[in-house]
């Protein structure tokens, strides 16, 4: 690792952690409201062994890849652990969350001790804007098992 200058911030890198099956458009707009915040943004694709998803983790980074291919400020890995191991990994000392509700709220803040507690990571609440605060990944799920036009629903991000 090189040695920064006495003068000069160490980067802000921040972790947005999620399943994101589907990354929606609510999760684009929290990534790109952090990155005005913070100087990198690793995006972290959760997997969990016990959870069943719609698209493999594969296919959900490279969607988040080829969205933000234009912004280099932004990486995307796949995590099959904790969080505060992978920020840790990738030298970031914050995480930022999107919160649509108090029921988010109540879950988030919970997620936050742990993670102060575990691995010494800030966790940095955005809420979200109000047209997209009843937009959900469970939603467009939903909406593509019982067959009903996802699509026209606008709940994933086109690029920018």
């Amino acid at each position: 690792m090189k040695e920064q200058d006495i003068n000069e911030p160490a980067p802000r890198v921040a972790v947005f952690a999620g399943s994101f099956d589907p990354y929606t458009i609510g999760h684009d707009d929290i990534a790109r409201r952090a990155l005005r915040l913070f100087d990198r943004l690793v995006i972290v694709v959760a997997v969990n062994p016990e959870k069943h998803y719609m698209f493999p983790a594969e296919e959900r980074v490279a969607a988040i890849r080829t969205l933000y291919k234009d912004e280099p400020r932004v990486s995307v890995v796949v995590n099959d652990g904790m969080t505060v191991d992978i920020a840790a990994k990738v030298g970031a000392r914050f995480q930022v969350r999107g919160v649509r509700s108090t029921i988010d709220f109540e879950y988030e803040r919970v997620e936050a001790d742990y993670n102060r507690n575990l691995g010494n990571l800030e966790t940095v609440l955005l809420y979200a804007q109000p047209q997209f605060s009843s937009v959900s990944s469970t939603a467009y799920r939903q909406l593509v098992y019982f067959h009903k036009d996802a699509e026209a629903q606008k709940l994933l991000p086109t690029g920018n």
